[in-house]
């Protein structure tokens, strides 16, 4: 579904991803962690488009980002950690808007769906200067869902919500990738990649230094039964 190879991004002098593969399969719910700084949202920003890599190639479900974008970018939703809305559409207006770019023929029951899954009833006609944080961020992810994309990158999806929207937003990652999407979710709180994840990605200046289930991890950082808090700063330890 996802596939990236030798992906590198420079900015300058700074190399900020540094020869970086990894293939996301069908079903799969891979946590892409790593200190600040360590190349992120660079990596996710070039998987998702916005950024061109400076050398390697990235595949969303066999279509090249860069020479075949917009099929590309037709299988996957981005779901950033800010979400930018527009300040004069309502809640509806931006998934209608969704629809038409997406071309979703069964807009108004997906729509319904998402609305209730997300907890956003009641706020169909709202703004978003009207909307809590985590309501915007729920706006933003169920605009990503609408066209039921292969591959879903999520950017710190619990940002502004409550425990109850933690805990239904969890479910519906989980069901993505129960229901054989791809699916990304790089996030600080490494307790919901723990929870959540099938697999761990660890990425530190700019390459993969980590790759596995947490039990491997575990196991390649000779940390037996340690939890991914501790694997993580054994691995990313600076180098003495």
């Amino acid at each position: 579904m996802i596939s990236i190879s030798h992906l590198t991004k420079t900015y300058g002098t700074l190399k900020a991803v540094d020869d970086f593969s990894l293939t996301i399969g069908a079903g799969e719910i891979v946590g892409l962690i790593g200190p600040n700084g360590a190349g992120k949202t660079s990596t996710l920003r070039c998987i998702v488009g916005i950024q061109a890599p400076s050398a390697g190639h990235i595949s969303i479900d066999g279509h090249d980002i860069v020479k075949d974008p917009v099929d590309a970018k037709r299988r996957l939703a981005f779901m950033a950690d800010d979400p930018q809305l527009f300040d004069y559409l309502t809640v509806t207006e931006h998934l209608r808007l969704t629809a038409r770019i997406y071309q979703v023929l069964d807009y108004e029951a997906r729509a319904k769906a998402l609305i209730e899954e997300l907890q956003l009833t009641g706020k169909e006609n709202a703004l978003p200067a009207e909307l809590s944080r985590g309501m915007k961020q729920k706006v933003e992810i169920a605009c990503g869902l609408l066209h039921d994309p292969p591959a879903l990158l999520f950017d710190e999806p619990l940002t502004g919500l409550d425990p109850l929207g933690i805990r239904r937003m969890k479910a519906t990652i989980v069901a993505r990738g129960k229901a054989g999407g791809a699916v990304v979710v790089s996030s600080h709180l490494l307790h919901l990649v723990e929870e959540i994840c099938t697999r761990v990605v660890i990425i530190d200046r700019g390459r993969k230094v980590a790759d596995g289930t947490v039990a491997e991890l575990s196991e390649q950082a000779q940390s037996g039964g340690s939890s991914l808090e501790h694997i993580f700063l054994k691995v990313t330890a600076p180098e003495s």
